[in-house]
């Protein structure tokens, strides 16, 4: 070795070992979480309840809550198998008719009436009724309130055609009435113990019931429209104890239920050329009434005909119900689905049915679309405005 050539350091001198490496201090642990719920805003008139009867997984259904205001998602509230939704006359509870079966879409099947605080959406406690609960696209009249929030009017089918009678106050399931022919439900407003049912031989069905619920008198009305010629949409429109339908060939019927028996008077909305365009009504919740202004709202699409009743609406015709004038024919959103704020400046909202989208329109400016909300439903057909 030259005295120039220096020994190559030892291994142990080039690096620490492991053992005296000193491990990286650990963070401080996070702060547990608490789970909170954010409570809703007050619900106000363009409140929206959107009832979702999920057809591609139907044991699982909900409800869409939505501030109309701004199309704001506030809510869901699960409505199980064919869930049913309906706000009391109050407006403080909402109510589903649904079914629960042991093994999600098979095994034992219970039906209740679930209740829910409509401000928090909160449930509060459920109600047990006969495992007949109709189980169908929702529609308006399918579950409904009295005007006194006693009592609760669920519409059966198996395929026998009958109402479960269920009293709000007590909890309790009462009775079950038979009404072989005749769909859906709608509450007498002046007699809160009695409810009419729209029959398939072109009559109403009026159904009274005891002050304890336990009894039930019948009375059914003349014929008030013909099936085979001119059959009715089951959707209702009410106003006190008057009820707005409408025909498949555009025909308004305005029945009067104040009486021991439903009457009705009727007048053409089509008229001269439109007739011969073929101009018809069409979707599912097809009108929309704003009480106090008296204007109803009705979808309309043109070239219709026979099996057209489902199209969506080319149009949105507002009537006049005192004078029965059509007011306006506006765009219409291919709305299958009409339902209107009750304010001063209301809102109307419809579901369209080409791009299943919710829409906001407003009736002051020609219908013009205020806001849209895609992508939050999945079969959707139903409205109610708190």
């Amino acid at each position: 070795m030259t005295p120039a050539t220096k020994a190559p350091p030892k291994a142990a001198a080039a690096a620490k070992p492991a053992a005296a490496r000193k491990p990286a201090p650990r963070p401080a642990p996070l702060p547990l979480e608490t789970l909170t719920v954010q409570p809703l805003e007050p619900a106000g008139p363009k409140r929206l309840y959107l009832s979702d009867v999920a057809l591609p997984h139907i044991v699982d259904g909900k409800l869409h809550v939505i501030d109309g205001d701004t199309m704001r998602y506030r809510g869901l509230v699960a409505t199980g198998y064919a869930g049913q939704a309906t706000l009391s006359a109050d407006r403080r509870t909402l109510y589903v008719a649904t079914s629960y079966y042991t093994r999600l879409s098979r095994g034992e099947r219970t039906d209740v009436v679930d209740v829910y605080d409509a401000g928090t959406l909160a449930h509060s406690h459920e109600i047990v009724v006969p495992p007949k609960h109709a189980q169908a696209l929702n529609y308006k009249g399918l579950i409904a309130a009295s005007a006194d929030d006693r009592w609760v009017f669920v519409q059966n089918a198996t395929p026998a055609v009958s109402v479960s009678i269920v009293d709000a106050r007590a909890k309790t399931f009462v009775q079950e009435v038979d009404t072989p022919g005749c769909w859906t439900v709608q509450p007498v407003r002046s007699r809160p113990n009695a409810f009419a049912t729209l029959c398939g031989d072109g009559t109403m069905l009026t159904v009274t019931l005891s002050d304890d619920g336990k009894t039930a008198t019948l009375a059914r009305s003349e014929k008030l429209f013909d099936l085979e010629r001119d059959p009715l949409f089951v959707h209702a429109e009410a106003d006190g104890d008057t009820l707005w339908y409408v025909s498949f060939a555009g025909v308004l019927h305005a029945v009067d239920l104040s009486g021991p028996v439903a009457t009705a008077r009727a007048w053409p909305l089509v008229r001269g050329e439109r007739v011969r365009e073929g101009w018809r009504p069409g979707g599912y919740q097809v009108t929309a009434l704003h009480r106090s202004s008296g204007r109803l709202y009705i979808g309309m699409h043109r070239k219709g005909g026979e099996g057209s009743h489902k199209n969506p609406a080319d149009q949105i015709w507002t009537v006049d119900t005192t004078t029965r004038r059509v007011l306006a024919r506006t765009p219409a959103s291919a709305a299958i689905s009409l339902a209107v704020s009750q304010d001063a400046r209301p809102l109307l909202f419809v579901i369209d049915g080409l791009k299943n989208e919710l829409v906001s329109l407003d009736p002051a400016a020609g219908m013009k679309v205020v806001r849209r909300m895609p992508q939050v439903m999945e079969t959707a057909v139903m409205l109610e405005t708190h």
